[in-house]
């Protein structure tokens, strides 16, 4: 008898490599821990498709089961005993970005990773081929599962580059994934529930660079720029010119005199990317990079980052209410991206802040709260702790407790009016997880609020 293969998941990404295994003849089952009336609606559309699959099926079924080989979710904790045991028993055991790796080995893949950005990076990158010509789609953390596109593959497509967003969960069940340009965008701490220190996180993240033929990294986060040592022949940025990084590296790319710059001269205005904040010009030098290792012309590239619209959830301009311009940036999902939010924006705003709190150092948010806020709204689990912190460290900021969006956004543009606030930045420094399924959904709420607020004013009943 023919031992299965397992997928754990029954998610995007279970699925995709469910399909993709079943395409490649081997006998899978698929396995999801929870069950819900739309999950066993997917498990028998599945099944018709000659998969299997098991819901409320805990891990430990793995054992009954006798798998020739499993592959995860990227939810799925990749330290988790029964995983640890396969291994340890010689079960090949890896994610489902590995498995599309391993299909798709002789394509060119980018391979984008960082705590904040790697998603602006990813679908920058993809837009800069795309418009030039070339067959980019992206994939993993943002995009297609990754294995969708491996089954595309499987069936002939032959895509120029494949673009990939690589969470630390995605690249540490991916060991062999070695992409022809790896970008690293920023290191913060994130994710230390999961993988136990800053230390271990911060070594996934350079494990995929490691293997990367070309890295890219970014030269002004101080993270990245200690482990310099490690890839001497990095394409490295900057924003500060390329004398900040001299004599120990001479930059690919620098910001000088108000334009990007290579070792060749001058290629584009810096002011090129209609995009606000430090960060932007950083990711925009990383994605420029990218490009020219691609084989793009600088003038090509300048033409796609002037039509590049940026993306959503990311300091997304939602509305105008009455003079008052609302901001979604839900995917702040830790203390330093919300610190990047409000350094890119001009003073004074109303925050909204709040959700499931992670680890890390909210000094530099609180600073940042000091210099741009006149009112904070904190919400959701995080709302006690954060109210605190921002009273204790900024007292004169108004500063009040709410339950969550749907009372915040409302109580928002009151405060905004009330303290000459032209702004109000949805930038929770949190995950979503509270009261939302991921930081899409928290976003798409708050724009729903905010059009509301223009629905309301124009009833005739307003």
């Amino acid at each position: 008898m023919v031992r299965p293969t397992a997928v754990i998941g029954l998610g995007r990404s279970g699925i995709g490599a469910a399909r993709l295994l079943h395409a490649q003849g081997r006998t899978v089952w698929l396995l999801e821990q929870r069950q819900t009336p739309q999950l066993h609606n997917t498990a028998a559309a599945l099944r018709q498709e000659g998969l299997h699959v098991q819901l409320n099926c805990s891990l430990a079924h793995l054992e009954q089961l006798n798998p020739q080989a499993v592959v995860l979710s990227p939810g799925v904790c990749w330290t988790d005993p029964v995983l640890v045991q396969l291994r340890r028993r010689g079960v090949p055991v890896c994610g489902e970005t590995e498995l599309a790796w391993q299909t798709m080995t002789s394509a060119p893949w980018i391979g984008i990773t960082g705590t904040n950005g790697k998603t602006t990076i990813t679908a920058m990158v993809s837009h800069l081929l795309q418009q030039a010509g070339r067959d980019a789609p992206t994939c993993g953390n943002s995009g297609a599962a990754a294995t969708e596109l491996a089954l595309e593959y499987h069936r002939g497509r032959r895509p120029d580059w494949l673009v990939a967003e690589l969470s630390s969960f995605q690249i540490e069940a991916s060991p062999t994934m070695a992409p022809r340009i790896g970008i690293w965008s920023t290191l913060t701490p994130d994710h230390l529930d999961r993988h136990g220190s800053f230390a271990a996180y911060g070594a996934i993240k350079a494990a995929l660079v490691t293997r990367s033929a070309i890295p890219v990294l970014n030269g002004d986060d101080p993270q990245i720029w200690r482990r310099r040592a490690c890839w001497p022949t990095a394409r490295w940025v900057t924003c500060r010119g390329g004398a900040a990084l001299q004599p120990q590296r001479h930059p690919a790319l620098s910001i000088e005199e108000g334009r990007v710059t290579a070792p060749s001269g001058p290629l584009f205005r810096a002011d090129i990317l209609p995009l606000p904040g430090q960060h932007n010009r950083l990711n925009m030098l990383l994605a420029t990079a990218a490009a020219l290792e691609a084989g793009l012309e600088p003038s090509q590239i300048a033409a796609g980052l002037r039509s590049f619209p940026g993306v959503p959830h990311r300091l997304e301009t939602i509305a105008c209410h009455q003079g008052v311009t609302y901001i979604n940036d839900s995917k702040a999902t830790n203390y330093d991206a919300a610190r990047t939010a409000l350094e890119a924006l001009d003073g004074p705003l109303v925050l909204l802040a709040g959700g499931r709190a992670k680890q890390g150092n909210a000094h530099g948010w609180l600073e940042g709260i000091v210099a741009k806020a006149a009112a904070v709204i904190c919400y959701g689990e995080a709302g006690e702790s954060f109210a605190a912190q921002v009273q204790q460290m900024c007292p004169h900021i108004a500063c009040q407790r709410l339950p969550g969006l749907r009372e915040a956004v409302p109580h928002s543009h009151a405060l905004a009016l009330a303290h000459g606030a032209p702004t109000v930045l949805l930038s929770p420094a949190c995950a979503s997880f509270d009261q939302y399924p991921d930081f899409e959904a928290r976003g798409e709420h708050f724009r729903a609020l905010v059009q509301a607020l223009d629905e309301a004013q124009s009833s005739p009943t307003a």
